[in-house]
């Protein structure tokens, strides 16, 4: 699970937009890419984002 305060500051790399967990993906409010979370750990490379 991803701490609270993490997610706070996060930002999607492609849009610099906000972010939002959901189905245990990191997913940005604006543009919709989503992250995978692996080993508890968010990977924001937008090569990796679906």
């Amino acid at each position: 699970m991803i701490d609270k305060e993490l997610l706070d500051i996060l930002a999607c790399p492609a849009c610099k937009a906000d972010v939002e967990l959901m189905d245990n993906k990191i997913v940005c409010k604006k543009c919709g890419k989503k992250y995978p979370i692996r080993q508890g750990i968010p990977v924001m490379l937008i090569d990796e984002a679906e």
